[in-house]
């Protein structure tokens, strides 16, 4: 079967303006250097053949996460709804909520992190420090505890300000790198690829329709994670 047609089990929302999808571990969101197939392309062709159009559908991205990472990501299927929801962004109007499995037990069970992120091209990296550098942008997140096991731990973070590796980069600093992600200090890679952070929803007011919204990604069914959906009382699937 092909990936064009496995994506319909995977929709998690859809509209005539937006459309949402759980994203795995390790799928491209947009086009790069390594020429893989990007979840955008995937996504066009889908609706191309569904619709039966003759041409190429319109299908933009308007909310990307990071390669390793699993869990919604969000693509405008009209100009209108792309301009709108970008704008929505733009002032920090879209709640973003992450989950994400650490290596180390967080100094706080609840906490608000501010400081800055200074991005590193060639690494493809962003340090994290409180101290303002020369061309560092502002972050800023809050983390709350969810659970813990005898080598690991859970924490919902929500993004407040959306900077280059904004969660991995803060959790690194805080001493508890996410399972997984070797680039920010993690012990190990895990056997099944990816890293252990997951966007498990996004909230917002639809800028078209002016109604609630509100999407919601089940995490990876590993057996770690299958643990601590249930510590944190929240169903795997929607």
């Amino acid at each position: 079967m092909s990936r064009t047609n496995t994506l319909a089990s995977r929709i998690l929302y859809e509209d005539n303006h937006y459309i949402a999808l759980n994203k795995l571990c390790g799928e491209l969101v947009q086009g790069d250097e390594t020429g893989d197939e990007p979840l955008v392309d995937a996504v066009r062709s889908y609706i191309r053949i569904r619709e039966q159009k003759p041409g190429e559908a319109f299908v933009q991205v308007a909310h990307r996460i990071d390669r390793p990472v699993s869990g919604v990501v969000l693509f405008a299927k009209t100009s209108k709804g792309l301009a709108r929801i970008n704008d929505l962004f733009r002032r920090q109007a879209v709640e973003r909520t992450y989950w994400a499995i650490v290596e180390k037990l967080p100094p706080k069970e609840e906490d608000t992190v501010e400081g800055y992120l200074t991005r590193n091209t060639q690494q493809n990296k962003s340090h994290f420090s409180q101290s303002k550098r020369a061309g560092a942008q502002a972050a800023r997140l809050s983390y709350r505890l969810v659970g813990g096991t005898t080598n690991y731990y859970m924490v919902e973070v929500k993004l407040l300000t959306g900077r280059h590796h904004q969660i991995r980069a803060v959790l690194a600093w805080l001493g508890c790198p996410v399972r997984g992600d070797l680039k920010y200090g993690a012990r190990r890679s895990l056997p099944e690829g990816g890293i252990d952070l997951h966007a498990r929803s996004l909230a917002f007011t639809h800028p078209v329709k002016n109604e609630p919204v509100r999407i919601v990604a089940p995490p990876p069914e590993t057996p770690l994670w299958k643990i601590f959906v249930q510590t944190a009382g929240e169903p795997l699937k929607r």
